[in-house]
């Protein structure tokens, strides 16, 4: 469906967030060069190392210029952080499978027709600068200015495009939210609340003129959340390199049990794809966690670290972040601290109605295809609108036979719509119509559209809307965890020959 699959993962939130990455680098992190090379030529020794092969991913190779590149810009960012990067040894096999990754993701999208257009990164990057208060030449004169040559930072923006348009073509549409999972999650939230974890922020419901009494702490359901610390084995270890990884494991134990930081640790060292965020896999419901891992943490207390486990993946090292739910927890000691404004970040949220401009609309998609290109979608619209405007012909009718939406049958009917449901393109172009009125062939990452507005209206949405965020969490776990597990499927039946870990395994044996 066009509108809530990425209103619940919205693209431009997650560019914002590595446009802001990149903008933290210190300018004199490394001095530009200006595009011009002023050092002596490299010999042709240096320039076969630089192409050595470094990986094979089905037909395609990663090669040892493109890692280290990758490895430079892992570098910045770890410093950025201030967290101390591991050696390379390290570091480079963790890029290295990133990397293959990525090209694995690519190949996948050009199976599916899948393409990022130059106004789709134009888009992007006009969201970024526009969320950081500047422009693009602004943005990237700073991104230079940190040693980010700004074809690297706009090939990495168009990376992220891509894989959200495979992300939204590989699992959204397999992924339906019920009410019934929407009040578990509602509840699941009480229980963080009540157990000093985080919450969506969101505004509260008004309250009820005679509130029902409190259900009893039992029945909410527990919850606890886990970070981890992962070292890998790989496929096909001989038994001294699992000694050696086990080794490394209850040497990055001893790390943290003498005060070293569990998240900096998980940063530099950890094999799992969550080390960027300090090895923090999520708040989980208790029975939703694997056995192993409650078994190796019953007893740990919160904050506290359990011993080394091991799993078909690797080694382990779990932290019990907290717990909530079950037994009440105790009240948590306030601190001395001035309280936040309301609607601020860390502030309380806002409270009482929440009034919500909402526009009732329609529209007729047509999607690019290998045979329907951008030129043949934007034209069949436009004489489509022809028909709607100068004809007189009825929008339902032919959207019910011309649009590709699952709206279709229903004539292109979306429903009333709040701010934020729809993807940026399509939201600017609806506000800016009258009732009644048919748009210009608008393009989005789905393809092309026409839309009418149907009508407009205010509605309190404070209940809804905390319904919606909770529907969008749920949503947004399940398509992360479904992409995660077609794409370890796509890897499964594809040819990968890592040949920086054979040539570190041969060293290791010498």
């Amino acid at each position: 469906m066009m509108r809530s699959a990425t209103s619940l993962r919205n693209i431009f939130a997650l560019l914002a967030l590595i446009g802001l990455t990149a903008w933290a680098l210190p300018a004199a992190a490394q001095t530009a060069t200006g595009g011009q090379n002023r050092t002596a030529a490299p010999p042709k020794a240096a320039e076969r190392d630089a192409d050595t092969i470094v990986a094979v991913v089905n037909r395609e190779v990663i090669t040892r210029r493109e890692l280290d590149a990758r490895v430079r810009i892992a570098k910045r960012e770890l410093a950025a952080q201030r967290v101390q990067a591991p050696p390379d040894a390290v570091l480079e096999p963790q890029i290295l499978q990133r990397l293959i990754t990525e090209l694995l993701e690519q190949q996948e999208a050009r199976k599916l027709k899948i393409d990022v257009t130059e106004q789709m990164l134009q888009t992007a990057l006009d969201t970024i600068a526009k969320r950081n208060n500047a422009t693009v030449a602004a943005m990237r004169q700073q991104v230079q200015a940190a040693g980010i040559p700004w074809a690297d930072y706009t090939s990495m923006i168009r990376r992220e495009i891509l894989l959200e348009r495979l992300r939204q073509r590989v699992t959204d549409g397999t992924i339906l939210v019920s009410d019934a999972e929407v009040d578990a999650f509602l509840r699941e939230q009480k229980a963080r609340k009540d157990g000093n974890l985080p919450v969506i922020k969101r505004p509260e419901p008004p309250p009820a003129p005679k509130p029902p009494p409190p259900k009893p702490q039992a029945a909410t359901p527990a919850i606890m959340g886990i970070a981890q610390i992962l070292v890998r084995v790989p496929e096909g270890s001989s038994e001294e390199e699992v000694k050696a990884l086990r080794a490394k494991a209850q040497g990055l134990l001893a790390r943290v049990r003498k005060g070293e930081s569990f998240e900096a640790v998980a940063k530099a060292q950890s094999d799992g794809p969550e080390a960027s965020r300090g090895g923090d896999m999520g708040v989980r419901l208790v029975s939703d966690w694997p056995d192993l891992f409650l078994k190796a943490v019953a007893g740990v207390p919160d904050g506290r670290i359990s011993n080394i486990i091991q799993s078909g993946n690797g080694f382990h090292i779990l932290k019990v972040v907290s717990r909530a739910g079950g037994k009440p927890p105790e009240p948590p000691q306030p601190k001395p601290q001035a309280a936040p404004a309301p609607g601020t970040p860390g502030g309380p949220p806002p409270t009482g109605p929440m009034p919500v401009q909402q526009t009732q609309a329609r529209h007729i998609l047509i999607k690019t295809t290998a045979v329907m290109t951008d030129d043949m979608a934007r034209q069949r619209l436009e004489q489509i609108r022809q028909r709607i405007v100068q004809g007189g012909e009825s929008f339902s009718d032919l959207a019910k036979r011309f649009s590709n939406d699952s709206s279709a049958p229903q004539g292109g009917e979306l429903g009333w719509l709040n701010p934020g449901e729809t993807v940026p393109p399509f939201e600017k172009a609806m506000n800016a119509l009258k009732e009644g009125e048919v748009s210009p062939p608008v393009q989005s990452q789905f393809g092309w559209h026409l839309i009418v507005v149907d009508g407009r209206r205010t509605q309190d949405m404070a209940d809804q809307f905390l319904r919606n965020q909770a529907r969008q969490q749920i949503f947004a776990q399940r398509a992360t965890a479904a992409f995660d597990a077609w794409l370890q499927q796509v890897r499964n039946q594809s040819y990968i020959d890592n040949r920086l870990e054979k040539s570190q395994r041969q060293g290791q044996g010498r």
